[in-house]
């Protein structure tokens, strides 16, 4: 244990039964999102510390909250609560995770996901859109991250659902085309072990498709849940992650482009040494540059599609006028 975590182990131990039973109280109010609600964000701030808060604030910029709770915390109060949920019917558990994902608070939107874990096979079309919601409400990697488990999950269920992925790789918002790299991240998990080698037959090609098309892109966070996704899937096909690294080392470095650099090397540290340090010697002067445009597939697309729309936003007032012209 690190020197802060022996500080405040014994804080989460004084605090761990307060936890456990507010996830008890919470566990009987499933049906009374109000009430559950309103028991929840009170519980969450009488946990909170100012400490952790200011760690929070941190490690991930823009989701500063008082309702900030420890790990060890959180997994007490959801543990009686996740036992409610898989004796609640998938309309009890659909109708809270709707309630919770109006809330303003992201650590109560974040109470959503077991909520949707159990409505996603009883009733996967409103559920999704549910996930909809949150991901285009996440404000910050915590809150992202914490959602890809439920679709990663929803996307191996249906296959189909590789189309939501495919949606937002375009999208605007930089936490949305962060969620496609930490869903992939957390594919491999919601198999065990030794099942994981079993995606490399259907989910492969999808997986990497979507990260060739948005690998460049110029936004950190994105670029973080990309490597985080290729060192996942190591243990999916080992063989095939590296020949993409291979792949996109050469694109990194015919293009100079270091947004693609930097996610490359940082998915080199579960390879094996020779390989990584032939990557990295590869792209040793390919580094990333302030201000950079994203280079991606997706990105570029996007691009185009906006031009469209100004084009036709401009063609029409003109038609209008011409139409007004005419006796």
């Amino acid at each position: 244990m690190s020197e802060a975590g022996a500080e405040v182990a014994p804080q989460i131990a004084d605090q761990r039964a307060v936890a456990a039973q507010l996830g008890s109280e919470l566990a009987r109010l499933i049906d009374d999102p109000e009430q559950f609600v309103s028991l929840l964000r009170d519980g969450l701030r009488g946990l909170s510390d100012i400490a952790y808060v200011r760690t929070v604030e941190r490690v991930s910029p823009g989701a500063s909250s008082e309702l900030s709770v420890r790990g060890p915390l959180l997994a007490a109060v959801r543990r009686p609560l996740r036992r409610s949920l898989r004796e609640a019917t998938s309309s009890s558990a659909l109708w809270l995770a709707q309630r919770l994902g109006q809330c303003e608070e992201r650590e109560l939107r974040m109470f959503a996901q077991p909520c949707l874990e159990r409505s996603l096979a009883g009733d996967p079309e409103r559920s999704w859109q549910s996930m909809r919601q949150l991901g285009h409400r996440a404000g910050d990697w915590i809150e992202v991250d914490s959602l890809a488990d439920v679709w990663a999950r929803g996307v191996l269920a249906e296959p189909y659902r590789w189309a939501e992925l495919e949606q937002l790789i375009y999208s605007v918002l930089v936490m949305e085309r962060r969620l496609v790299g930490a869903t992939l991240a957390r594919m491999p998990h919601c198999l065990p072990r030794v099942r994981r080698a079993s995606l490399r037959d259907e989910h492969w090609r999808h997986t990497f498709d979507l990260l060739h098309q948005t690998i460049g892109d110029a936004a950190p966070m994105v670029q973080k849940a990309q490597s985080w996704a290729i060192r996942e899937w190591v243990e999916v096909d080992a063989a095939g992650v590296q020949a993409f690294l291979r792949q996109e080392a050469t694109i990194a470095l015919e293009a100079n482009d270091g947004d693609r650099a930097w996610v490359i090397r940082d998915a080199l540290s579960n390879q094996p040494t020779g390989f990584a340090a032939e990557l990295k010697s590869r792209l040793r002067a390919v580094r990333r540059s302030p201000g950079s445009v994203s280079s991606s597939i997706a990105a570029r697309r996007a691009a185009g599609f906006s031009a469209a729309l100004k084009a036709q936003g401009a063609i029409a007032p003109q038609g209008e006028r011409s139409t007004r012209s005419r006796p």
